[in-house]
């Protein structure tokens, strides 16, 4: 594992364990997960437990210790995207990625949630890709909406 992102980061908190959530933020932003190995040396270095470092990650929702897509898609299942045909989109994410919610695709491009409200309803279905809210989604303005992404035209 290549330690140089992780020494910028503690170096960057002066190696104050009190900034860990902080680091482990910046961490998976850099890696789109928190890896195992940079979880344990990040704990040697700032002299804590990997006990206490590990209950950090797994305790947050938003840190995940397996790999991450290059890019996150978000679906909004809340009541009135639901009713508006959000499952649809699901299914249709699902044929084209190849994969269910939760997962990642094999070449780490694509990963795929589902959440309760994204708190846009009167715009729903909502889909966001990488932060960036696409409203009044249909299945047929996925593949549109891919499209820069998968042709690595936008990058995050």
């Amino acid at each position: 594992m290549d330690v140089n992102p992780v020494e910028t980061i503690l170096k960057r908190y002066d190696y104050q364990d009190s900034w860990l959530v902080a680091m482990l933020q910046d961490l998976q932003t850099e890696m789109h997960y928190l890896p195992k190995e940079a979880l344990e040396y990040m704990a040697e270095k700032l002299g804590i437990s990997r006990t206490r470092i590990f209950r950090v990650a797994t305790f947050y929702a938003a840190f995940s210790l397996t790999p991450k897509g290059k890019h996150r898609i978000h679906v909004c299942l809340g009541t009135a995207c639901h009713v508006r045909g959000a499952g649809l989109i699901v299914n249709t994410l699902e044929r084209q990625l190849k994969i269910k919610p939760g997962g990642t695709t094999s070449d780490l491009q694509f990963s795929l949630d589902t959440v309760n409200c994204l708190g846009a309803c009167a715009s729903g279905p909502i889909v966001v890709v990488d932060g960036e809210y696409s409203g009044e989604m249909s299945s047929l303005k996925m593949e549109k909406l891919l499209k820069p992404y998968r042709k690595g035209k936008k990058e995050s």
